[in-house]
């Protein structure tokens, strides 16, 4: 019962720990990783959301992708995580893609480009085989409500969703936990490659 009980207490700190880098990462400004330095004529939060939109309806088949002995069923996890006034999108694909998006200003895409977030992505897709057959067929793609985090398995010809208690989730009491903590690493990963990009353009 004390081990039960010293297992929950770090799960707890962990959450804590990664409320805490998101909570930083909202603070910085929106970060593209990419190779264009062309304006865009949308605001990032427009940008953002057509790519989580995209990402939802686009099948992974189409992209030339298909089941491995890896990724059987899912091939990309996304965590839409309402914090404050903004929800987080959290992405990770079997290639290893890695991006958050966000309803406000800020966000951070093309994670693919560094191992770490290769690595914790591969890892949040993996845990989402777990639990494909939990997951409920869908074609809806709204954003949770308050008090919900939202986990939608993006499949090779659906997609497949699970809806659950954010506080369940933050007292690592859910089944799902895991889930919450491998999408937290994901942020955690891209936190950190923003944080050696600023340094570097100092």
């Amino acid at each position: 019962m004390a081990s039960r009980s010293r297992s929950v207490s770090r799960l707890r700190a962990k959450l804590v720990h990664s409320r805490l880098l998101v909570t930083i990462l909202l603070i910085n400004s929106f970060t593209a990783m990419s190779q264009t330095n062309e304006p865009s004529k949308k605001t990032p939060a427009d940008v953002m959301r057509e790519v989580r939109l995209k990402v939802l309806t686009t099948p992974s088949s189409q992209m030339g992708r298909k089941p491995s002995a890896e990724y059987p069923h899912v091939d990309s996890m996304l965590m839409d995580w309402p914090i404050e006034e903004t929800t987080v999108t959290v992405m990770a694909s079997s290639v290893g893609d890695g991006s958050i998006y966000t309803t406000g200003t800020f966000g951070v895409m093309g994670g693919i480009g560094h191992e770490s977030v290769r690595d914790a992505g591969k890892d949040f897709v993996k845990l989402g085989e777990k639990y494909y057959s939990k997951a409920i067929p869908t074609k809806e793609y709204p954003y949770p409500q308050r008090g919900r985090v939202r986990f939608y398995f993006v499949c090779y010809d659906e997609v497949r969703v699970i809806d659950v208690d954010a506080e369940s989730l933050a007292n690592g009491k859910n089944k799902y936990s895991d889930l919450y903590i491998q999408a937290h690493r994901v942020i955690s990963e891209l936190r950190q490659i923003v944080q050696e990009q600023k340094s570097d353009a100092r």
